[in-house]
């Protein structure tokens, strides 16, 4: 036992023995870090994806969700872990989350989360109004979300004589809708028919819009709407555009309750209601 000893003594007391063994140690070292590395790249984690493409403000169900093994650094971002954690969620507003997609949490929000997009825009001071229309009103369904109009005014004077000019200026478009409610232009294959444009308008100029649609079945007005062309700046802002078909408006109305009116344009109230409503839950 101590010839042993003594041997070990010996042999750890060589400084090439000590050279030796250190080098060893630092290849082993650096050969077990370098596994460990490798084998975090290559490791396999199961993540829940969208097996098919889900549109916009859609919920989420357990059909719409696969699993597959993916390495562990192909996976970036925050992303859902658990097909538990999606079902009954939403897709966000904005959002088309495509097939074969994983489930990031910027693209799932819970249905008290989800905001109604057309109001999301909206300056303060601005009211939303939800004017009727349908396929040749609005050029064969041309007329799109953030592309700005004009609208024209027409109407029949007490002497008979047709007056029609640009009424309102520079008004972009919010959202166009279909008859129950959906947005025509969702990424869908769904073929969608407009019935209903939403765009904001200042509060003296949205009065005046709710007062000239009072004015439709006594002087048969119609408003009339037309895509803008002109290019605008970041100066150019809604406007009235006639003196003359403003004061008309007003002249003719200046003996009408406020409730009348109110009565004669109840779409449009309800529309500001449900906007009112979204503000204050969102």
């Amino acid at each position: 036992m101590n010839n042993l000893s003594s041997s070990l003594k010996k042999f750890l007391g060589n400084k090439n023995t000590v050279t030796i063994l250190g080098v060893v140690l630092c290849v082993v070292v650096l050969w077990l870090g370098y596994n460990f590395r490798i084998n975090q790249k290559v490791a396999l984690t199961r993540v829940p994806y969208a097996n098919q493409t889900i549109q916009p403000r859609t919920k989420i169900t357990v059909d719409m969700i696969s699993y597959m093994n993916v390495p562990a650094s192909f996976l970036v971002g925050s992303y859902y872990r658990n097909g538990n954690d999606i079902a009954g969620k939403y897709s966000n507003y904005n959002t088309m989350i495509a097939q074969g997609s994983l489930f990031y949490t910027d693209l799932v929000i819970d249905e008290k989360n989800l905001p109604n997009s057309s109001f999301v825009n909206v300056k303060d001071g601005y009211t939303v109004i939800n004017y009727k229309v349908n396929m040749d009103t609005t050029y064969a369904n041309s007329m799109m979300p953030k592309d700005y109009i004009n609208i024209y005014f027409k109407g029949t004077n007490d002497d008979g004589t047709i007056m029609f000019g640009k009424f309102i200026s520079n008004v972009e478009i919010l959202d166009v809708k279909d008859s129950s409610g959906q947005h025509v232009f969702d990424n869908t294959d769904e073929a969608r028919t407009p019935a209903y444009m939403l765009f904001a308008l200042p509060e003296d100029m949205h009065l005046l819009f709710r007062k000239a649609i009072y004015l439709a079945s006594q002087y048969s007005v119609e408003l009339i709407l037309v895509p803008n062309t002109q290019e605008l700046t970041d100066k150019d802002s809604v406007m009235v555009s006639s003196e003359d078909i403003q004061k008309f408006i007003n002249d003719k109305t200046k003996m009408v309750s406020v409730d009348e009116i109110l009565s004669s344009t109840k779409e449009v109230v309800e529309e500001n209601k449900k906007n009112e409503d979204t503000k204050k839950n969102n």
